[in-house]
């Protein structure tokens, strides 16, 4: 470049000046393909075209070269999942449970008492009442780490004379109801006969499994725990006019 620069500017000088122009395609000009000439009116012919750049392709050549279409954007695949596997990974989900399962997971015995404590009428209306509470018990099942909770669902009486009954309530004494001594309750029982009659109850827990992600799963049937040896000797009861009473007179009537 700076060859040429030079033996253009000497060219020019010599036009302007008036001393004949040189051959105006020397070998080495040639040779670069800057070759020149000078007008007889002594105007300069820019030698920079015929070296510059190349002037950029046109039209679909251009567009080839110089421009990038965007690409169309991709939706998203829906990912596939199975009890075992989702979007092509293994899945490791816990066991499903069953009431069999928790044989090793027992909740407490229910307490169980009766009023009048220990004793009932022939005929009259004796009150039963158990108590149950919900439980949490932690440990190891089917191998996974887990937290077993159970909630009283229903509760079993046997009254020891042959009947019984389910109740959803495990009872309540007479005075916590507001009610009189001798008077219905869902978990009373009245007797037929004297007699001395064991009670006793089971109660029905409902059981759920968390294995540690935070919900609860439910298991099918329920987890059962048993309380007895609550006996009551139901007596007759007679009602006559008396005197005295039977500390006054041990021999009475009814004594």
């Amino acid at each position: 470049m700076l060859a040429v620069s030079i033996a253009a500017s000497l060219i020019a000088m010599g036009a302007v000046l008036g001393v004949p122009a040189p051959s105006p395609c020397s070998p080495d000009l040639a040779a670069i393909d800057a070759c020149t000439t000078v007008s007889n009116s002594g105007e300069q012919v820019d030698i920079g075209a015929s070296i510059g750049n190349p002037a950029p392709p046109a039209g679909d050549e251009q567009a080839e070269l110089g421009e990038l279409t965007p690409s169309e954007p991709v939706a998203p695949q829906p990912i596939t999942c199975t009890r075992a596997y989702c979007g092509g990974f293994l899945v490791i989900t816990p066991p499903d449970v069953t009431a069999a399962d928790l044989v090793s997971f027992r909740p407490a015995h229910p307490s169980l008492t009766g009023e009048p404590a220990g004793f009932g009428i022939v005929g009259a209306p004796t009150n039963v009442v158990a108590a149950a509470s919900e439980q949490y018990l932690t440990g190891t099942l089917l191998g996974w780490d887990v937290t077993v909770r159970f909630v009283p669902a229903g509760y079993v009486f046997d009254y020891g004379d042959g009947s019984t009954a389910r109740s959803t309530t495990g009872g309540t004494s007479w005075a916590g109801l507001g009610q009189a001594q001798f008077t219905p309750t869902a978990t009373s029982h009245a007797y037929r006969e004297r007699g001395t009659y064991p009670i006793g109850v089971t109660v029905q827990y409902a059981a759920s499994v968390d294995f540690g992600s935070g919900s609860w799963r439910p298991v099918a049937g329920y987890v059962t725990a048993s309380s007895g040896g609550y006996d009551v000797q139901v007596l007759e009861a007679r009602t006559a006019l008396v005197g005295k009473t039977c500390l006054e007179n041990p021999g009475g009537p009814g004594c």
